[in-house]
């Protein structure tokens, strides 16, 4: 059981950077989270909607993002230590920490 919650750990600490980069990369750094559930598949990150929301929360208690709900959607935007985040300027437990060599 060990193994399966470790795994899961890296996945929502992997999903997390991922949401952080693609809102550096949007138009306003803003999304919602319907468009980021389908950025996430085609990364290879189907952690699935409800997850993201769920992300989509906790960052915003992180101050990573701000989060607006209007009725069925929830749009995301990018906060300025969420960027330093998504680069590597700050550390937040909880999100991986992108190495070096990552792609930006």
């Amino acid at each position: 059981m060990a193994t399966i919650d470790k795994i899961g750990r890296v996945v929502r600490e992997q999903a997390r950077l991922t949401l952080l980069r693609l809102l550096s990369e949007m138009p306003g750094y803003a999304a919602n989270t319907s468009l980021l559930d389908d950025a996430l598949v085609e990364l290879g990150v189907p952690i699935g909607r409800d997850k993201v929301e769920t992300e989509a929360a906790w960052l915003a208690e992180q101050d990573l993002v701000a989060r607006e709900v209007k009725g069925p959607v929830t749009k995301l935007t990018l906060t300025r230590r969420g960027r330093d985040c998504a680069t590597g300027m700050v550390e937040v437990p909880g999100v991986k920490r992108p190495s070096p060599d990552d792609p930006d």
